[in-house]
């Protein structure tokens, strides 16, 4: 299972890329005339939209834009969490106490709620949406970095290198996040499925991509009023978004068995 959902996801991910040199046509160019075309008519394999653009060519090229966002929030968050978290964890005293703070002040508020009003001060667009969504997933990785640096910092490798003489920075990087990673990339592995979905449930609220662009969530916003007469429109995009989410999940599954020694040999 979990090689069939690295294979569809790494299909996924490479078409999207290679999106300019695929031969498809156009995504944002379309044809009244050829408006709300099934799927399996001649020249669109999985029809057209309300616009009559190909809605294989807007998939593909939506992918570019709902994994790069997945991504790079993940990417985002997981580097100011984990940072933020081993340094508390590890110097602990006051300034662990105030930052656990500011985090629970933060997990008071529903993730997508916390989202939704970092858009409203910074205002919808793209970038905008991505760094929203990543400062609401900081707090994730803070806890998860945390709870390892405070059961790494009295192992007896770490007071070696204290007594040592070793630096803070140097402990922190080379004995406690290496012995961390197990758990933060099993986190974020699971979590670009997560980051993903609050993307596209924010562009489907408008807050995001902008039509014309290709974009998952914008393509089931603008395919929900046509679901009864062609629900292709919707239900293509709709049908990426679970293969994706679902493919991240057994591959962040697989991660972690093999990350565990526990399930060595099972």
């Amino acid at each position: 299972m979990a090689a069939t959902a690295f294979t569809v996801l790494a299909v996924i991910i490479v078409a999207g890329l290679l999106a300019p040199w695929l031969g498809l046509p156009d995504p944002d160019r379309g044809s009244l005339i050829d408006r709300l075309k099934p799927p399996l008519t001649s020249g669109h394999l999985l029809g057209t939209d309300e616009f009559g653009r190909d809605v294989l060519s807007r998939v593909v090229w939506g992918a570019r834009v709902s994994l790069g966002v997945g991504f790079l929030a993940v990417a985002i968050a997981a580097l100011f969490g984990v940072t933020l978290g081993l340094v508390s964890g590890y110097l602990g005293g006051r300034f662990d106490f105030w930052s656990q703070r500011f985090i629970d002040l933060l997990l008071a508020f529903p993730y997508i709620l916390l989202a939704l009003m970092i858009v409203a001060i910074l205002g919808p667009g793209l970038l905008n949406t991505m760094l929203a969504i990543s400062i609401a997933g900081i707090p994730y990785y803070v806890r998860i970095a945390r709870a390892s640096a405070l059961a790494l910092r009295e192992r007896e490798f770490v007071e070696a290198a204290e007594a040592a003489g070793a630096s803070t920075p140097w402990i922190l990087v080379k004995h406690v996040l290496t012995n961390s990673l197990s758990p933060i990339l099993v986190a974020a592995t699971l979590d670009v499925g997560f980051m993903i979905m609050a993307a596209a449930g924010m562009s489907f609220l408008g807050l995001v991509a902008q039509p014309p662009l290709a974009e998952w969530g914008v393509m089931l916003s603008n395919g929900r009023q046509f679901l009864r007469v062609a629900p292709w429109v919707s239900l293509v995009p709709g049908a990426m978004i679970f293969l994706v989410v679902l493919a991240l999940n057994l591959l962040g599954d697989r991660v972690r068995d093999l990350l565990d020694p526990r399930m060595v040999g099972r």
